[in-house]
């Protein structure tokens, strides 16, 4: 693996999440399919959050976003500095929420290459079901005007892993500039991984993802149904793996509590998880790919990575929020290997 300034570099929205805890009932109120990301309107959001805020004095406010999670799970794990600092892409408002972001992530120990535009932060809105599960109500805002030119090309060469994620291809304008940062990074012989990011991405944007990532992804991330989704097949975790193995050299499928599978070489491992009572599944695929990431660039084989995704993944939901800091005074440890 190449020599370099940086470990990974990021591309995704840069989104303040608002925490609160809803029943089933609001959901079902707006529509939404619990689990998933759903693009609304500044006016639509501005509701959701005036309706749940009524019930809460003063939402959690994080920063957020899938890849930022991912940046800042790496910088969290790589806090001894055993291997270079990660960076992430994207743009914000040129507002409080956005110099609050900016904050949070350098904070977290992650680099900025956060753009500012004449634009409103984006923000999501999280609604945690009893169950523990998150469904987002997102209004992207200035993450939509991100694009090429707000993109310093060297660093990107700069980095070990390039990581993207599905939401980049929401306009064409992040879209391209995620594209151009897959061509620089195979240039400098950089690894490519993306993260299919949820299931509504791979039904808008199936087409595009069979023509585009083979031969440009080294690892792809995914849960069982954005996988189905994409390998058009619903059957057996075994078909859909199958399928999933012409995609990429890694194909990391991961299946909630039971853990991830991994395709490699023609051969697929189950790495079993790790049993916690879920508080809040916010983060947890963005965690896991994290630690799958900070474990990968040590060298560790591709079932301790896919372990040491598990266990992190499971030490997230047991908290409120991707908070890495709770995370941590829970009595979470990294383990040596």
């Amino acid at each position: 693996m190449k020599t370099s300034s940086l470990a990974v570099a990021a591309f995704c929205n840069p989104l303040m999440d608002v925490l609160s805890y809803v029943n089933d009932k609001f959901l079902a109120e707006w529509g939404a399919k619990p689990g998933t990301m759903n693009l609304v309107d500044v006016k639509q959001a501005d509701e959701i959050m005036r309706r749940i805020s009524a019930g809460r004095a003063e939402p959690r406010v994080l920063p957020g976003g899938s890849g930022a999670n991912t940046a800042r799970g790496f910088a969290w794990l790589n806090r001894d500095s055993s291997l270079p600092p990660s960076i992430f892409f994207g743009a914000v408002g040129d507002d409080d929420l956005g110099r609050r972001y900016r904050e949070g992530l350098e904070r977290a120990g992650v680099r900025s290459g956060l753009a500012d535009k004449a634009e409103r932060t984006g923000f999501s809105v999280v609604a945690v079901t009893p169950d523990g599960e998150r469904t987002m109500f997102t209004h992207l805002g200035a993450c939509r005007l991100f694009s090429a030119g707000d993109v310093d090309f060297s660093l990107v060469a700069e980095a070990r892993v390039l990581h993207l994620t599905g939401y980049m291809w929401d306009t064409d304008n992040q879209r391209l500039t995620a594209e151009r940062a897959a061509e620089e990074a195979a240039r400098s012989i950089a690894v490519v991984s993306l993260d299919l990011a949820d299931p509504f991405v791979v039904t808008r944007y199936r087409d595009r993802f069979v023509e585009w990532i083979p031969g440009r992804v080294n690892l792809l991330f995914g849960n069982r149904e954005e996988f189905a989704l994409l390998c058009g097949t619903q059957e057996s975790d075994k078909a859909i793996l199958a399928r999933a193995a012409e995609f990429a050299p890694l194909v990391i499928m991961k299946v909630g509590a039971r853990g991830a599978y991994l395709v490699e070489g023609g051969r697929t491992e189950l790495v079993p998880g790790f049993s916690v009572a879920a508080r809040d599944t916010t983060g947890a695929g963005d965690s896991f790919a994290g630690a799958f990431l900070f474990s990968y660039l040590r060298g560790r084989p591709p079932a301790v990575c896919a372990r040491d995704g598990n266990r992190l993944a499971s030490a997230v939901v047991a908290v409120e929020g991707c908070d890495y800091a709770a995370v941590a005074e829970a009595g979470f440890t990294v383990e040596a290997e």
